[in-house]
């Protein structure tokens, strides 16, 4: 990976929609290089997909939970059947094995405290392996989003 393509995955990430000619003006190269370029850094798979940032409040998501999940266990069955059932919960953005006193962290958003109350009741305590099940919650996001460092 050469300085152009430090620069492409930067502005990608500045923004996903920029067009080809833009970018490739914007690196002040040709349009087609600047296409093959892409196409390489997607095919080596540094680019992975294409998404839109949504707006959490706007779309009337007010609790952000990190959520800390220890388990009886470490029967990987276990850590496999919880794995499964988080993918199919929309209302977990996030969910990393950790190490630690932790298994699992957690992020989880909900439209009021009394939402998340309803969503740990009723589908988290019942997940596979789950004994203990700790939330912190957010008062501010003072740096939020996913951007890499690209040097």
């Amino acid at each position: 990976m050469d300085k152009r393509d430090t620069l492409i995955l930067r502005a990608l990430q500045d923004d996903g929609r920029i067009t080809n000619a833009a970018l490739a003006k914007q690196l002040h190269i040709a349009e087609a290089p600047t296409w093959r370029r892409v196409k390489a850094l997607e095919e080596a798979g540094c680019i992975s997909g294409y998404s839109a940032v949504l707006n959490q409040q706007a779309l009337g998501y007010a609790v952000t939970a990190f959520v800390q999940i220890r388990f009886s266990s470490h029967d990987p069955k276990l850590q496999f059947a919880f794995e499964e059932q988080v993918l199919l919960m929309p209302e977990v953005v996030w969910c990393h094995n950790v190490s630690g006193s932790t298994d699992f962290l957690l992020c989880v958003v909900a439209r009021s405290l009394q939402d998340y109350g309803e969503f740990v009741s009723t589908r988290l305590r019942l997940l596979p392996g789950v004994t203990s099940i700790e939330s912190s919650f957010s008062l501010k996001a003072v740096k939020a989003g996913y951007k890499l460092p690209v040097d």
